[in-house]
């Protein structure tokens, strides 16, 4: 057997495989042999079969899948050995096979990865948003902390204050309505929210169920409607104000601070004030951070210049999946995928040249940090290692867990790279800035 490649150009190659008789006729007579002992011809006895009816029965058939196989093995490992860098998979030159010739030859179209250079430091450097938590916002936590730790005071009748909470029935017996709800008074849209100003425990009146609320979702939860009802309802419920209360702020004293931090690290206003500051700038960051790794792949693809196989791939692209695709359709999907193609080529340079690929522990310790942070959130203990790792060893279990993780420590490892390699335009902003400029409608 015999394997050659000839470059077409630097783009595309065919490799050539020369297949002959003492490559495989020493398997196609043990395969042969095995049919004849086990086959069952009516007239003889089980392995008693005469070789020629074997032969002609199962001979072509036998040697057509031996040549196959030696074929895609050779390919395979020709390709791997040689190191060749392809896009999409070899193709076969398809032509006519006697099955009955002793020797063969088989040719396939490749198309080659391109070579090029990557250049992270442009003249004017690539912006990335620094977002800075700014007063007003850490204003605004503080008075949700205020809300969420303070108690609810009864009231003599609705205030026009976004603080007032409600409750009480609605009421439609034709529509078979009947639910308590309790709602903030802003839940309610502005028009109909001002015909609640003034009214006082007991009052019984009439409402309409469209515009009732601010989200026509909110009848599905307060009115215990369907979907589709929630959107098309149009009907008058009686309602029934049975609790009126003002959820008034706790007080930034020594109670709030040890229920906020048990572990006593904050005793002051200026330490909270603090501690909200450094959690909100890590939040706000990690988004400037998704943002600023879009930024710099809208650089690379833009400027990395290279060119792709584009006939060969718009080529493989018809049979590629599990439909086959019309010529005008692979040329759509190239268009499609085209950019996303150049990116991979971009970042696997990237992490190759680099050694950015996550290692096995980098993926259990990203596991372990994650598991931890959700046990946190739902109040459990995060210190117990033992369970910490029965439940990593379940999800590394799941081979989509684990993409998932590989692709967060992806990321981070090319955030952390860019920040220190790339030549970087920071720009400091507050987090309400950053939207504007990162996602302008």
């Amino acid at each position: 057997m015999n394997i050659s490649r000839e470059q077409k150009d630097a783009l595309n190659a065919v490799i050539t495989i020369d297949i002959v008789k003492s490559d495989y006729a020493e398997n196609v007579e043990k395969t042969l042999n095995r049919y004849r002992k086990t086959a069952n011809v009516p007239g003889f006895r089980k392995g008693h079969v005469p070789m020629g009816m074997i032969q002609r029965q199962f001979g072509k058939a036998i040697k057509f899948d031996e040549i196959n196989e030696i074929t895609n093995r050779s390919l395979n490992e020709y390709i791997y050995k040689e190191k060749i860098g392809m896009l999409g998979n070899p193709l076969p030159i398809v032509k006519d096979i006697d099955i009955e010739a002793d020797d063969f030859q088989f040719q396939f179209e490749i198309g080659l990865a391109p070579t090029f250079e990557v250049n992270l430091k442009p003249a004017e450097g690539i912006l990335r948003y620094e977002i800075e938590v700014d007063e007003p916002q850490i204003d605004k936590q503080i008075e949700r902390i205020q809300k969420q730790f303070g108690k609810l005071v009864s009231k003599g009748e609705v205030l026009d204050s976004e603080d007032i909470e409600l409750t009480g029935t609605f009421f439609n017996e034709e529509k078979n309505i009947e639910s308590q709800a309790t709602f903030k008074l802003t839940d309610l849209s502005p028009e109909v929210r001002k015909t609640f100003i003034g009214k006082k425990v007991g009052d019984q009146f009439q409402l309409q169920t469209k515009g009732l609320f601010e989200d026509a979702h909110s009848l599905m939860h307060y009115l215990k409607v369907s979907h589709d009802e929630a959107h098309h309802l149009d009907v008058e419920v009686t309602f029934t104000l049975e609790e009126i209360n003002e959820r008034e702020k706790a007080a930034l004293d020594a109670d709030l601070f040890s229920k906020l931090f048990p572990d006593g690290s904050v005793t002051t206003e200026e330490q909270l004030r603090a501690k909200i500051k450094e959690g909100a700038e890590l939040q706000f960051n990690e988004q400037a951070d998704q943002h600023f790794l879009n930024t710099v792949t809208d650089y690379l693809v833009d400027n990395t210049k290279f060119d792709l196989p584009a006939t060969f791939l718009k080529k493989w692209l018809r049979t590629a999946g599990e439909k086959e695709l019309t010529e005008q359709e692979a040329n759509e999907e190239y268009e499609r995928s085209e950019r996303g193609l150049r990116y991979q080529l971009i970042e696997s340079k990237i992490m190759n040249d680099n050694n950015l690929h996550p290692t096995n522990e980098e993926i259990k310790e990203f596991g372990r940090e994650y598991i931890k942070a959700q046990l946190l959130q739902y109040g459990m203990p995060a210190d117990d290692d033992a369970q910490v790792d029965s439940i990593l060893d379940r999800i590394l279990k799941n081979r989509e867990e684990v993409q998932r993780i590989q692709q967060q420590v992806v990321f981070k490892k090319l955030i952390a790279f860019y920040k220190e390699n790339a030549a970087i335009n920071t720009k400091k902003v507050t987090f309400d800035e950053f939207i504007k400029l990162a996602f302008p409608e």
